[in-house]
């Protein structure tokens, strides 16, 4: 059984990921637990994980998809 880890960190990348340092945990918009095996895990925030509630990089393709912002007048 590893110590408890004193602090935890979020880190939020824009357009990216949650970076979550020091947890134990992370529990996902349904209220399950899932527990975190690295120091360090990225937390999907884009909503189309297909690991969620861990980030796989689907928010890259999601945002150079994206149509270029139009600017209002």
């Amino acid at each position: 059984m590893s110590a408890p880890r004193l602090s935890t960190q979020v880190e939020i990348c824009p357009g990216g990921p949650a970076l979550v340092r020091g947890a134990d945990e992370v529990i996902d918009d349904r209220g399950e637990a899932h527990a975190t095996t690295r120091p360090v895990v990225a937390v999907c925030l884009c909503g189309r994980s297909q690991r969620a509630p861990w980030c796989d990089g689907t928010h890259k393709v999601v945002t150079a998809a994206a149509p270029a912002p139009t600017e209002l007048t």
